[in-house]
């Protein structure tokens, strides 16, 4: 789900698709003997393996007779950086795998899906929708971030789970005086960073005002307002308290998991992916709860996932829309993201064991968040529908994030937003 826009390649969208119509030969081939050839945009992750992709696609291709898929991997988790560099040299491929659909929809890059099929398939049919029209199925939802906890610690430290911010700040003072780190943080990942303000935001702004983002592309709201300021000092305020661990912005995101299943400290916030890298010999040891709000009433930052976009200039659009259907309903790929990345599943008329998985107990303690009745809202920087972004404004708003551990001006990391939104939106 790591999502990266540039401000430089949404200004020169419109001309590259209109490039690309002529050259998406270069990305469809036909061979003589009828035999149709999709290029498709995918990544490996430790759990999204060269094998899962392999067995995926062999899967759905059952589904399309005389189709041949041919993988275009991206070379690091940036799609977004990766599908740009292919569609401006007249490579876009036939199909992508999960990349933000906002940034390509207003060039007409992409093609979207039947409402009725949609309707038809997924719990929450507009989901990650734009302007009403879906480009990437919902089959999948994550919530960003949920607080993980060593119970373990907790109970050294005496500690019970916070329900208020005020429960919060006196369990992180008290992890620390009992010497343990309170929060784990992977900083050195502009992402991972974010956790802490993305929590903050979602919970006291987004959780107060769902329609913030909508009332700042109106010009309503700014980062600069006083509610989006008090929510950055949450954060500022964990920082100069000393909660996250020595050289937080010096941690990957990859240690940071490692120190945290070794129990190097007590919470951790980050999506609910991390919930496929908890180890078996740990599945009791580990607790959940979402970021707190000031008077404990509950917020779930929300994140409506999908699988892949079709791209609107292909030569073969039947066979094109026939696999990417038919890839997405499959329950196998579903069991893969639900165990090895923490996915929510989001199919209809399905539960956690049509799907044949095994989970951890805080798996489902954490997929009853998605399935009870609360106040969810689309997590800041992670949405993928008319909620999300412009520009660079994920990356931006990452590195306020790390910002705030630098600099006591919270003000002033706010006013960057600002004015990177109105670079963005011009």
């Amino acid at each position: 789900m790591l999502r990266k826009r540039h401000a430089a390649f949404r200004k020169c969208l419109a001309a590259i698709a209109a490039a690309s119509v002529l050259l998406t030969a270069a990305c469809t081939e036909k061979a003589k003997d009828g035999q149709v050839t999709l290029t498709y945009m995918t990544f490996n992750t430790p759990s999204l393996t060269a094998e899962f992709w392999a067995k995926s696609i062999a899967n759905a291709q059952q589904k399309v007779p005389g189709l041949t898929v041919k993988q275009l991997v991206a070379p690091n988790t940036d799609r977004d950086a990766y599908a740009k560099q292919l569609q401006a040299s007249g490579q876009f491929p036939d199909l992508l795998q999960s990349i933000t659909p906002a940034q390509y929809t207003g060039a007409g890059l992409l093609q979207p899906y039947d409402q009725a099929w949609v309707d038809a398939n997924f719990l929450l049919p507009q989901g990650n929708a734009i302007k009403s029209k879906v480009y990437i199925p919902p089959t999948n939802s994550q919530i960003i971030p949920l607080v993980f906890y060593n119970k373990k610690l907790f109970a050294q430290a005496g500690v019970a789970v916070p329900k208020t911010w005020s429960d919060f700040l006196q369990a992180c003072a008290t992890l620390k005086g009992k010497g343990i780190t309170p929060i784990e943080l992977g900083g050195n990942d502009p992402f991972a960073a974010g956790m802490p303000l993305v929590g903050a935001f979602s919970a006291d702004v987004l959780g107060k005002n769902p329609d913030w983002i909508q009332k700042r592309y109106a010009g309503a709201v700014k980062f600069t307002d006083a509610d989006v300021v008090a929510a950055a000092t949450k954060v500022r305020t964990l920082v100069t308290n000393g909660y996250f661990e020595d050289g937080a912005l010096n941690v990957s995101y990859a240690d940071s998991i490692t120190n945290f299943n070794a129990g190097k400290a007590a919470m951790y916030p980050m999506g609910s992916w991390y919930l496929g890298s908890v180890p078996k010999d740990k599945w009791e040891d580990i607790g959940v709860f979402p970021w707190p709000t000031d008077d404990g009433s509950l917020v779930v930052p929300f994140s409506v996932g999908g699988s892949m976009a079709i791209n609107a200039h292909t030569k073969h659009m039947a066979e094109a829309t026939a696999f990417a259907q038919a890839w997405s309903l499959d329950p196998g790929n579903l069991k893969a993201l639900i165990e090895g990345d923490g996915a929510f599943p989001m199919l209809k008329g399905k539960t956690l064991a049509d799907y044949s998985v095994s989970v951890s107990p805080v798996f489902k303690d954490s997929y009853a968040f998605v399935t009870e009745q609360n106040k969810k809202v689309y997590a800041i920087a992670w949405a993928t529908n008319d909620d999300s972004l412009p520009g660079s404004l994920n990356n931006d708003f990452f590195a306020a994030a790390q910002g705030l551990f630098n600099s006591g001006d919270v003000a002033a990391q706010m006013a960057k937003l600002d004015t990177s939104w109105a670079s963005a939106t011009k």
